[in-house]
Order: C-alpha cells, then sequence, then structure tokens
C-alpha cells in the first residue's frame, strides 16, 4: 500500500509539456494519487501576448492519459484561477466523480509581473497579483472546507525564490510571491487545528516552459543570446544546473506524504544553493 494510495489531489498550472504541474500530477499518480489537473487552456492577448501561455484543451488530455497510465484516475478542468465561478466548478467536479480532495496543489502562475517598474501597466500588476495569489485564495476558500470536514489535507503553494529576496525588474511578480508565502503561513496557522498541513515551495531556475520565457526576457534586456542567459543564471546556482520539473516535484510528493507530517507553515527554497536576493 503507497502511502497517498487513493488520496484525490488538485494541480493547477499542469498544462505546460515541460512544467513542474505536469511534472507533479504524474508523480503524485505514481504515488497512487487520482489526480485532476487545471489549467488556462487560452491565450492572453493585446499588450500580454508575449506572456501567452502554451497550455491548450489536447494537452490537457494527454496530461490525463499520462495520470492513468500510471493506474490512478484523472480528470482535467478549463480553469482561469481569476475566475472564482470557474475554480468553483473544477471543486464541484472533482467532489462529484471522484469524493474528496486531500490535496491541493496550488502551482498556476504567470511571469506576466516582471520589467522594469516604471514601464509596468496596471493590467500587468493587476493580472500578476490576480493569478500568483488571488487564484490561491479561490481555491483555498472553496477547498478548505471539505478538508476541514474530512479533519486532514494537504495543501501546497508555489511561491518561488523571487518570494524570499529581490532582484532588479521583476517589482510586480516579486511582490505576488512574497504575497505567496504570507498567505500560506496565514493558512497554516487558522487550520492546523483541522489537521490541515499549508506549505510553499520556493523554486529557483527550472527547465521549465516558462523557465524559457524568463531566458528570453533576460537575453532582450542584457542584449545577450538565450544560451548566454542559461550558463550566466547556471553561474549563480552553488550545483552549477537549473533545477528539472520533476525534482520540484519529488519535493511536493514529499510534503504531501506522512514523512512530512509535521512539517506545516514552511516556505522551502528548491534553489540547488542559489541566493535569493535582497
Amino acid at each position: 500500500m503507497k502511502p497517498l494510495e487513493g488520496k484525490v489531489a488538485i494541480v493547477t498550472g499542469a498544462g505546460r509539456p515541460k512544467g513542474i504541474g505536469r511534472a507533479t500530477a504524474l508523480r503524485l499518480a505514481e504515488h497512487g494519487v487520482n489526480v485532476v489537473v487545471t489549467d488556462l487552456c487560452r491565450k492572453y492577448e493585446g499588450d500580454l501576448a508575449f506572456y501567452a501561455v502554451g497550455d491548450d484543451w489536447a494537452q490537457m488530455q494527454r496530461v490525463v492519459s499520462e495520470v492513468e497510465a500510471r493506474g490512478t484516475r484523472g480528470l482535467a478542468c478549463k480553469v482561469d484561477v481569476t475566475r472564482r465561478e470557474e475554480v468553483a466548478s473544477c471543486v464541484e467536479e472533482t467532489i462529484a466523480k471522484l469524493g474528496r480532495i486531500d490535496i491541493l496543489f496550488n502551482n498556476a502562475g504567470t511571469a506576466v509581473g516582471v520589467g522594469p517598474f516604471l514601464g509596468m501597466t496596471q493590467q500587468q500588476w493587476d493580472l500578476s497579483l490576480s493569478v500568483n495569489i488571488t487564484g490561491m485564495f479561490h481555491f483555498c476558500q472553496l477547498v478548505l472546507p471539505k478538508m476541514v470536514d474530512a479533519g486532514s489535507g494537504v495543501i501546497i503553494n508555489t511561491s518561488s525564490t523571487a518570494g524570499l529576496g529581490a532582484g532588479e525588474l521583476m517589482c510586480g511578480y516579486h511582490t505576488s510571491k512574497f504575497a505567496v508565502v504570507g498567505f500560506t503561513k496565514a493558512i497554516a496557522a487558522e487550520f492546523g487545528q483541522f489537521g490541515i498541513r499549508c506549505n510553499a515551495i520556493c523554486p529557483g531556475m527550472v527547465d521549465t516552459d516558462l523557465g524559457e520565457s524568463e531566458y528570453e526576457f533576460i537575453s532582450q534586456m542584457e542584449g545577450i543570446t538565450i544560451e548566454e542567459a542559461r550558463r550566466r543564471a547556471a553561474e549563480k546556482i552553488a550545483l552549477r544546473r537549473q533545477c528539472a520539473p520533476e525534482e520540484v516535484a519529488d519535493v511536493v510528493a514529499y510534503l504531501c506524504s506522512p514523512a512530512a507530517g509535521y512539517l506545516t507553515g514552511v516556505a522551502l527554497p528548491i534553489a540547488g544553493g542559489m541566493a535569493v536576493g535582497i
């Protein structure tokens, strides 16, 4: 019997082929978890097109197939985490089809909050906060009553090393990711009495689709190639390499497991020894 056998998890932001969400959904399935995967399944438009998301419904269905190939049940939901009605629909469908929610991995995020502060539009600022923190508010507020009734539950929120320290040209992103850490600690403090644990992961440089966008941004801002941007980033990491999405997934699976049963309110760097900023 696997420690997480028969549990049900919702994993948001799982639609990228090379992403933390997909990697975690598959890792949890390997541990016996039935997994609901969600993502936006549409692209940003207009001034936000640079930050276009790459997920689509067909890719979501591929992730479900990959989950089920590991011997558990899978379910896909189109969810814009900034729209509470879509979050509510996902929660209701999960309960109706899988009967419970034991794990919530709030992983959906956007890098729309990067760039020079004085050039940032209010639309970029608002969207950064709406996706990166308000989406977690919606999911937690709708899932927590289910967990309270069950007397147990695990919530993992994706922050970033950008939620632990700050650097240049990332004001909106830093603000949202610092908020995730505070939100995580507040949930942990309030709901620990109900047997619910809440922790944040703080990845550094990860080889994901979003990570590739970061290297593109750095290359444009500094006038260097994407390959040079990757090399310079690796030089700032003690282990001298970027993290694989599967390595983040391993940490999430651990935090969901009984082995981490006394950990709550933690903001855990997954950064290979990279400095987090000021």
